[in-house]
């Protein structure tokens, strides 16, 4: 089994910047898929960036301003998120699967989750 815990989350004005970690524990291998989704209040859960060893894939709302990374070592996910917006307040999760990411960001392909964090952006 795999655990994933987050941890970064909270307030900041518009055009601030936060960085998300996500702890990952059990087997989880360089080369499974790793990633943030989010979840505004009456808003579908949606995919924001996932990662594997070999691709990275942002979401088009969040280019240019989030960037996901690993480090390896520490089994470790972040999501640095920079010139942040309003529209980005939402619970951030972390979520894993087996294998590599897929061509399209799915959210039924996530075996794992997170308890998810709240990221409010004020205007």
């Amino acid at each position: 089994q795999v655990q994933l815990v987050e941890s970064g989350g909270g307030s900041v004005q518009a055009g601030g910047s936060l960085r998300l970690s996500c702890a990952a524990s059990g087997i989880i291998n360089r080369g499974d898929c790793m990633g943030w989704f989010r979840q505004a209040p009456g808003k579908e859960r949606e995919g924001v960036a996932v990662r594997d060893a070999f691709v990275t894939k942002n979401a088009e709302s969040v280019k240019g301003r989030f960037t996901i990374s690993k480090d390896s070592a520490r089994n470790t996910l972040y999501l640095q998120m920079n010139s942040l917006k309003p529209e980005d307040t939402a619970i951030y999760y972390c979520a894993a699967h087996y294998g590599f990411c897929r061509a399209t960001i799915a959210i039924a392909d996530f075996q794992f989750w997170g308890q998810g964090t709240q990221v409010t952006v004020s205007s």
